[in-house]
């Protein structure tokens, strides 16, 4: 069974009025299914690409809807590659640049204004300077962050998008990598970033397994049947925990 959830619920930033009935909404949600059982277990996996904003924003507001339910549920978060632009060069571009080149420069605007207005939402500043490109690399870095645990992965997806969105930083560029491995404390990662064949047949598997039916991202798979695609609001997903845990 799949529950597909719209992605027209993620159209609108909300404002703060808007917010503060929401905020409502989602402490009702979080605390109405409580009973005093064990906590069930909620495994998600997502496919997501480096470089994708509304990716950082889904995960965003899918840890807010895990932490308002971390007393009903236990959660196993686990990442995996999709590539918005598998052509892109590996010596990377301006962002400026591709974004005009690809939407124009009106509605590469546009799409800039829009996304600074969802980031602050979120409490962050867009960055758009710096170097976009090919997203091979730090995809074969989480694919092998995952064995080192969940918890690091998580950690490591934190930090890339923190490094592209927020502080402007090329993910293609190995020191930008190696030293987001070393801060979330990901062992082994200089032997595998320096050799370009590492890590690629688990990233090919990946794809194949979780990605090769999609067509964008982010995509949630909520206990291997129930999907939502886009950058949810937090309600989405305290429903679909819901409806996953039963």
């Amino acid at each position: 069974m799949f529950l597909q959830f719209s992605r027209r619920s993620i159209s609108g930033v909300p404002t703060a009025s808007t917010e503060l009935g929401a905020s409502r909404n989602l402490r009702f949600m979080a605390h109405k299914a409580v009973d005093g059982t064990s906590k069930k277990l909620i495994q998600i996996d997502v496919s997501s690409d480096t470089v994708c904003p509304w990716c950082f924003v889904g995960k965003k507001n899918l840890e807010k809807a895990m932490d308002l339910t971390k007393d009903q549920y236990n959660f196993e978060v686990k990442w995996h590659p999709f590539f918005l632009n598998p052509q892109a060069p590996k010596e990377g571009i301006k962002k400026s640049e591709y974004y005009k080149s690809k939407f124009g420069s009106a509605q590469s605007e546009r799409i800039i204004s829009r996304m600074t207005e969802v980031f602050r939402g979120l409490g962050f500043e867009y960055d758009t300077a710096g170097m976009t490109g090919n997203t091979l690399d730090s995809h074969r870095l989480i694919s092998f962050a995952a064995d080192q645990g969940c918890q690091k992965q998580n950690a490591l997806v934190d930090e890339l998008f923190q490094n592209y969105f927020i502080q402007g930083k090329y993910i293609g560029d190995k020191q930008v990598l190696l030293d987001a491995a070393d801060k979330v404390g990901i062992e082994g990662a200089a032997e595998l970033i320096n050799d370009a064949n590492k890590g690629l047949k688990e990233v090919n598997e990946e794809l194949q397994k979780y990605s090769s039916h999609i067509t964008g991202v982010p995509h949630f798979l909520i206990n291997g049947s129930y999907e939502l695609s886009g950058g949810q609001l937090p309600e989405a997903f305290l429903r679909a925990f819901e409806v996953a845990a039963k």
